[in-house]
C-alpha cells in the first residue's frame, strides 16, 4: 500500500526502527491521530524485527506488537516523519534508514525525533553544524558520537528549521502538539490537547527536569498561570516577583533557570498565543484583540505579531480560517 493520495491530509510517517521503543511510536500515532487533517503510518523495512533480543534477558520487550503498515521507500510522501527512540542509541542502524532519513530532510520533509532518534538523524549526518537535543541521560554519548552536532540540556525539544529533537516519550507528546500549532492553529493544538488530558502551557522553553536541590518554593507555576489569567493587564518584572514572594533579583534568575527565557521575553510569547487563539477562535477586531492581550495598542500588536510570526494578524486569521489541508 502507497502513501501517496488525493487526499487533502498531511501525511505522517513514524519511522519503525529496530529496537524502537513502543510508547515513542504509539504517543505520536495517537496525538496526530486526534486531528483530521493528518493521516498517520508507520513505515519500515519488511524484514522488520522490533526485538533486539540479545540473549542476556536485559533487553527490553520494546515493540512486540508494533509492525509497519508501510515500506520504507514510503517515507518519500511523507510530509512529516517521526523517528521514534530506541535502545541502544550507539549501535548502528541499518543503512536503508539512514538513507531514508537523509533523503527526507534534504526534499524538506519536517522531521521530528523523540528521545533517542536524534541518534539515527545524526547518524545520516543530517544535523552537523544544527542545534538538537535528547533525553538528559544522553546528552553526553550525543555529544561524544557526534561533535558536529551542538547539544543542548534540559530542553523539552528543540526546533532548528524543519528538523525537531525532543527528550524522553512526555517531551513526544509536547513536539507533536508544537507541530499541529503550526499547521492548524493554537486552538486545533489546545483540542488535541484536551483531548489527549495534556497541558497546552509546556513549550519548547520549558525543561526536562528540575534538580532535586531547588527548593520547592522555585516552581514558579503558579506566578505563569497567574501572568495567563491577567494577560490584558501591564504586567511587570516586579510584579511577577511580588507574586512569588521573591526578590526581584532572585525572581528573574529562578524564572529564567525554570523556562529558559527572560521573564518579559516569555510574557509576550504568552501574549502572542493568547492573541493566536482569539484570532482563531472569534471575530473580534484587531484593536479588541490587542486590549485582550495586552498590547495596548492596535499598531504595537501589528508589529510584535509580525516580528513573532512573519505575517499579520489579519494575514494569519485569514490563514487559519482557510488552510492549505
Amino acid at each position: 500500500m502507497s502513501l501517496k493520495s488525493g487526499e487533502a491530509k498531511l501525511v505522517v510517517a513514524i519511522l519503525a526502527l529496530p529496537r524502537l521503543y513502543a510508547l515513542d511510536v504509539s504517543i505520536p500515532a495517537y496525538v496526530f491521530g486526534r486531528h483530521p487533517g493528518y493521516q498517520v503510518f508507520v513505515c519500515g523495512d519488511h524484514d522488520f524485527d522490533p526485538v533486539d533480543d540479545s540473549g542476556d534477558g536485559s533487553s527490553q520487550v520494546l515493540a512486540a506488537d508494533i509492525r509497519p503498515t508501510h515500506s520504507l521507500s514510503d517515507l518519500e510522501y511523507a510530509d512529516v516523519v517521526v523517528i521514534p527512540g530506541y535502545e541502544n542509541p550507539q549501535d548502528p542502524i541499518p543503512e536503508s534508514y539512514v538513507v531514508a532519513l537523509r533523503s527526507a530532510v534534504e526534499r524538506g520533509a519536517r522531521t521530528v525525533a523523540v528521545c533517542t532518534g536524534v541518534f539515527a538523524l545524526a547518524a545520516s549526518g543530517v544535523l552537523n553544524g544544527k542545534t538538537a537535543t535528547t533525553h538528559w541521560e544522553y546528552t553526553d554519548r550525543l555529544r561524544m558520537m557526534h561533535p558536529g552536532v551542538d547539544v543542548v540540556e534540559n530542553l523539552l525539544f528543540v526546533e532548528d528549521g524543519a528538523i525537531l529533537t525532543s527528550a524522553g516519550a512526555s517531551a513526544g507528546m509536547d513536539v507533536c502538539l508544537h507541530v499541529i500549532r503550526t499547521d492548524f492553529g493554537v486552538t486545533a493544538a489546545d483540542g488535541v490537547a484536551k483531548d489527549v488530558v495534556s497541558s497546552r502551557v509546556r513549550g519548547a522553553n520549558e525543561p526536562q527536569y528540575r534538580d532535586g536541590t531547588t527548593p520547592p518554593r522555585a516552581d514558579l507555576r503558579a506566578t505563569r498561570e497567574w501572568v495567563i489569567e491577567n494577560i490584558g493587564s501591564p504586567i511587570t518584572v516586579q510584579q511577577m516577583a511580588d507574586h512569588s514572594l521573591l526578590s526581584r533579583r532572585t525572581f528573574i534568575r529562578r524564572f529564567s533557570r525554570e523556562t529558559g527565557l527572560p521573564p518579559m521575553h516569555w510574557v509576550a510569547r504568552q501574549r502572542i498565543l493568547g492573541a493566536r487563539r482569539l484570532l482563531e477562535s472569534s471575530d473580534w477586531s484587531v484593536e479588541r484583540i490587542a486590549g485582550a492581550t495586552g498590547f495596548g495598542t492596535a499598531s504595537n500588536f501589528r508589529t510584535l505579531f509580525r516580528r513573532e510570526l512573519g505575517m499579520t494578524p489579519t494575514a494569519y486569521r485569514t490563514s487559519v480560517s482557510h488552510p492549505d489541508v
